[in-house]
């Protein structure tokens, strides 16, 4: 579904990718892991059109979207749900998931926008109890929810979340990670940046370390916990130490 091969972007003369090589196929949970400021939120947006890519290859179903603007790569089936969640606070629950439907409604597909309503009002019910209420009032798990159902309002293919448990608590956290996987259960691809490794590598297919721009490791998600390197990096563990206690 997205191939990407020796990509590279930044800002301005900062070079942040450096030769970024992976893929995702149709109905997987991937997870970008690696430290602050490894480039994982770099990579959503140059991926997703919010940064133009300076060299390299992003293909999404064949397709080179690497030089296109970002409403064309939401068009063509590719959302991101943003780190901090970015909703709209002075709207309504409804308003802000009838944002992300604006590619159906651009089609004229009211019928299909009343569908997916009904549809994410199901995988959130507590959104469909607020949906009256400003989202700028809804707790920080409901928020992410929000964020998620209205970027699921665009029909994605591949959605593309980041850091979706930043702030939550350890029981919200749970929550959002197993509507994730529902997501994928229910023929949804999923590409997750998680500054939390344990729980994202927890219910991924596989995984990728990103460290200081570059992809340094690879695999299956239980081969990747089961890496000493990554568990003394990421998992905050050390069982050579262990072993010897």
């Amino acid at each position: 579904m997205l191939r990407i091969k020796n990509l590279e972007s930044g800002y301005g003369r900062l070079k942040v990718l450096k030769k970024v090589t992976m893929h995702i196929g149709a109905g997987e949970i991937v997870t970008i892991i690696g430290a602050n400021g490894a480039g994982k939120t770099s990579l959503l947006k140059t991926i997703s059109g919010l940064i133009r890519p300076r060299s390299g290859e992003i293909l999404f179903d064949m397709k080179d979207i690497g030089k296109l603007p970002a409403e064309k790569i939401v068009f063509m089936g590719c959302s991101l749900v943003p780190e901090g969640r970015q909703i709209f606070a002075p709207m309504t629950v409804r308003e802000n998931i009838l944002l992300g439907a604006y590619p159906q409604l651009r089609k004229n597909n009211g019928g299909a926008v009343r569908d997916d309503i009904e549809r994410v009002y199901g995988i959130f019910p507590r959104l469909k109890e607020r949906e009256k209420q400003l989202a700028g009032t809804l707790s920080g798990g409901e928020q992410q929810m929000l964020a998620i159902a209205r970027a699921l309002m665009a029909r994605p293919k591949l959605i593309m979340m980041d850091e979706p448990s930043m702030g939550l608590s350890p029981l919200i956290m749970k929550d959002i990670f197993s509507i994730i996987t529902r997501l994928r259960e229910e023929g949804n691809t999923v590409l997750l940046v998680e500054q939390n490794a344990k729980a994202a590598l927890g219910i991924a297919d596989r995984g990728y370390v990103l460290e200081t721009g570059r992809i340094i490791m690879q695999g299956a998600a239980e081969d990747l916990l089961s890496n000493r390197d990554v568990q003394r990096a990421y998992l905050g563990r050390d069982l050579d130490a262990e072993v010897t206690m």
